[in-house]
């Protein structure tokens, strides 16, 4: 096996286990010094049809000279998923954590931008929460966006839970 075959299987590998993507939609300059709030749509990758809007503050150069604070970006994001085509649920976590679809660093190490899911099996909806990670001092800022399956032509992988 060549060089090149053994990364081409290694970045596959790593790919596969890492959150979704996201694609930058919008970008809305905030003030003079070039603070902007981003607006972000991340796919689930284990739900299809599902699309969510996640906005966060991103902290211009200037700013960041000015205010001494080089690393990172305030904590404040903002979600919002609607279906936006069939849906078709994967093999899901059901647990009352959910798991992690979609992470993004706010700084060089200790914070990042998490959007987990969770499904609701009572109201048969999916929740998906955004909130940020930090390693030493945890962030109350966070928000919820729920999508409700009831009534609706969903396809379970597995199976519907029950």
């Amino acid at each position: 096996m060549s060089l090149k075959s053994i990364l081409a299987a290694a970045a596959l590998t790593i790919s596969s286990a890492l959150p979704a993507a996201a694609d930058v939609v919008g970008k809305v300059g905030v003030d003079w010094v070039g603070n902007d709030i981003i607006v972000e749509a991340v796919t689930d990758p284990d739900v299809k049809g599902i699309t969510c809007h996640v906005t966060y503050f991103d902290r211009s150069i200037i700013d960041r000279l000015s205010k001494g604070n080089w690393f990172e970006d305030p904590s404040n994001n903002s979600i919002a998923c609607r279906q936006t085509g069939p849906i078709e649920i994967g093999d899901i976590d059901l647990s009352q954590e959910g798991e992690e679809v979609f992470r993004e660093g706010l700084s060089i190490i200790w914070k990042s931008l998490v959007v987990n899911r969770i499904y609701d099996r009572e109201n048969d909806t999916l929740i998906y929460l955004v909130h940020s990670r930090q390693v030493v001092d945890g962030s109350a800022k966070m928000a919820i966006s729920t999508v409700p399956l009831f009534n609706q032509n969903v396809l379970w992988k597995s199976g519907k839970p029950n």
